[in-house]
This record gives C-alpha cells, sequence and structure tokens, in this order.
C-alpha cells in the first residue's frame, strides 16, 4: 500500500494557516500585549503560594523588644524580634547598626503550642510588666530579664513615635517663610492628578491630615493625594493586576508641599532622620512622583498587616525586614511586586514608599492643597 500521498496531504493541511481567524488572533494579541510589554500579569504578580495566618493567640506577641533611651527612637542593648516563618515561632536578635541590622535565629517554638508563660527554661512570655517595664504590657523573659515589646500592634490606634524636637506650630511658620532650594534644568510642565478621581478602588487613609500621624498633630490642610499623571496612570495598572487577586490600594500620602518636608525635618531628632527628607535637597514626594501606600482587602475594606506599622521608625520599616509573619511578608513583597512591575521603586528604609522612574523629570512644588484646583486634580505651577 502506497501510504506516502495521504501523509504529504495530511501535512500541508496541518501547515495551512487559517486566514479566516487572522482577525481573532490579532485582537487576542492586542489584549495580551499590554501584560507582555508592561511586566507581570496578576497570577505572576504573587510571591509564590499565599501563606496562612498564625493563630490569634500568637499574633501579639509578634514585634520587637528591647530598651530606648528616653525620648528618643534609639534602641539601647540587645534586641529581639518575634516572627514566623515556615509555620514556626522564631526569636531573633537583631545586630549590627540599626540602619544596617542583620539578624540570628535564637530559638524557636511550635506555632500550633501556646506561648510559654514562664521563663523555667530562660525563655518565657509574660502578659505582666516587671519591675521598671511599664512601656508595654507583653514581656519577653530572656536569661531572667524582661524585655518590653517596643513596637506598636498592627491595630494600634496611635502611631506617634517620636516627639517633635520644637512645637509644628512655631515650625510650621517657619516652613511657609521659607523658599524651596533653586533647581536649573528643564522641567517637565506639572500636571497633578487627583487620585480618588481616577479610580474608586483607591482609598485614601492620609495619617498627616489627623492627629495620628508620627508627630502627633496635623501638619496636611486637607486629606487629599496627588500624583504627576504619569506616576497616577501608572498606579491605576498596578491596582488593576491587584484586584483580580482581591486587594486595593490605601494611600497614606503622594505629592507632598515643600513646606511641609522642612516640618518633617526640623521635628525629627538626629537617629531618626533617615525617614525623612532633606528639604536643602527636595523629596520625591516634592515632586509628585511618590507615594506612601499599603493594601486593603477588597472584600472587608479593612487594611492589610504588614511587618511593620505606617511611618515607624525602626528596621521593622525596612522592605528586606526578616520579622513578622510569612503571611505580612508575602503582602508586603505583593505589593512591592505590582509597584515595581509598573516602573516605581521602593524606598531602601521603608516598605510603604514608592517613587516613580520619571521623577527627576519634575521640578520641586510647594503648592498648597487648597490651592488645588477642586474637582480637576490639576494644577500647574
Amino acid at each position: 500500500m502506497d501510504t506516502q500521498m495521504p501523509r504529504r496531504k495530511t501535512v500541508r493541511a496541518a501547515n495551512k494557516f487559517p486566514y479566516q481567524l487572522l482577525p481573532l488572533f490579532l485582537g487576542a494579541l492586542l489584549l495580551w500585549a499590554p501584560g507582555i510589554i508592561k511586566g507581570q500579569s496578576s497570577a505572576s504578580l504573587a510571591p509564590g503560594p499565599k501563606p496562612a495566618d498564625i493563630p490569634k493567640a500568637w499574633k501579639p506577641w509578634i514585634g520587637d523588644y528591647g530598651s530606648f533611651i528616653p525620648h528618643t527612637t534609639t534602641t539601647i542593648g540587645a534586641v529581639y524580634s518575634l516572627s514566623e516563618k515556615d509555620g514556626t515561632i522564631w526569636i531573633l536578635q537583631r545586630e549590627g547598626k540599626a540602619e544596617a541590622p542583620t539578624y540570628k535565629q535564637l530559638e524557636k517554638f511550635a506555632l500550633n503550642q501556646p506561648a510559654p508563660t514562664n521563663a523555667a527554661h530562660g525563655i518565657g512570655f509574660l502578659l505582666n510588666p516587671t519591675e521598671d517595664v511599664v512601656s508595654d504590657p507583653r514581656v519577653l523573659a530572656m536569661g531572667g530579664v524582661g524585655i518590653a515589646k517596643i513596637t506598636p500592634d498592627f491595630d494600634a490606634r496611635a502611631q506617634v513615635l517620636i516627639a517633635p524636637v520644637r512645637p509644628v506650630a512655631e515650625l510650621r511658620t517657619e516652613a511657609l517663610g521659607a523658599s524651596p532650594p533653586h533647581e536649573d534644568g528643564n522641567f517637565r510642565k506639572p500636571e497633578l492628578v487627583e487620585l480618588t478621581t481616577i479610580d474608586p478602588a483607591i482609598h485614601l487613609d492620609i495619617r498627616y491630615a489627623t492627629t495620628n500621624d508620627f508627630l502627633g498633630t496635623p501638619v496636611y490642610t486637607q486629606a487629599r493625594a496627588f500624583l504627576q499623571r504619569p506616576a497616577a496612570e501608572a498606579l491605576v495598572r498596578a491596582l488593576h493586576k491587584l484586584r483580580p487577586l482581591g486587594y486595593g490600594l490605601l494611600i497614606h500620602d503622594a505629592y507632598r508641599p515643600w513646606y511641609v518636608t522642612k516640618i518633617f525635618w526640623d521635628a525629627t531628632p538626629p537617629e531618626g532622620k533617615i525617614f525623612v527628607a532633606d528639604p536643602s535637597q527636595g523629596s520625591r514626594h516634592n515632586r509628585g512622583c511618590a507615594a506612601d501606600l499599603t493594601l486593603y482587602d477588597l472584600a472587608t475594606g479593612k487594611p492589610i498587616e504588614m511587618p511593620g506599622t505606617y511611618d515607624e521608625m525602626s528596621p521593622r520599616s525596612f522592605p528586606d525586614y526578616p520579622g513578622g509573619t510569612s503571611l505580612q511578608r508575602w503582602h508586603r513583597d505583593l505589593l512591592r511586586r505590582a509597584m515595581e512591575s509598573e516602573g516605581f521603586t521602593v524606598y531602601e528604609h521603608e516598605w510603604w514608599h514608592f517613587d516613580y522612574k520619571d521623577w527627576h523629570e519634575y521640578p520641586i512644588l510647594n503648592i498648597k492643597f487648597e490651592d488645588l484646583h477642586s474637582g480637576q486634580g490639576l494644577a500647574a505651577q
């Protein structure tokens, strides 16, 4: 039997392109191309399988334990981080300088067991403060010494972490009378877009317009958030990648008038200045190209827990802090991957702070919120 002839016909039929389907192929390509060009899709954003949360009984213990120099954010002596990884509770000892710490694993506990409440074996967890330890009722007992928890819980009502060097009202008067640094160069014309006008899944929690900020007093006159248009559009693209995963974006801060940067700098003691921008250089917030933000749950509207709290002046704010829980770190890394996929870069000391790639093309701005056009969300200097 001659089997060659039918085989040739089969090959020709298989290689023949179905030109009648060309419009469908082109349409599909146009739909897929933006995701291919811009970066990761929603499915590929996740930093591995999503971990389970830890039992509620352990959650209030997660955080850092140590001692502060009075009225400062500088710690003295050993600092220990109680954290969770791979279903195990770990005690990590912080070593090195606070600006570049390393962590050593000391002890571990089974996650499915309650926290030990005695120090019979040298380590215990006490609900009542020991002598001279009054800042927090949760105490880690190490070698018979009680060490207080020094970092706030995720749901703490107050996030005040420093005492201003001088009264904020006095600093505000000085800042409003000062001028931003002179800049040379050809900058883009500013076009600030009010974020709440471009997507309803962008929510606001502008702490600097409340007493619940690191200075304990309102600094902003209005609770609003703006970004330069390209940065705002990139933010929305990142949001659209997160929404299929069940998350929205909660904005703490975006464009910041220069005079507020000066207030922050002048109010912050020396040991905390790695967390605030130098007004003599201006900040990327001043250029409308930086956003402080976190995730919230689309189903409940509640903020997502992260390894550290917003504006916390401690190493827990660093994007590579190894403490917290596996789920908290997963969410922190998810936020970072989403933002970086659209041209933002995380700040080395703050997991919540992201700079847009074109920030250097915009000038330092000092436009007050009340002077931005209401409704339009646009302003030009």
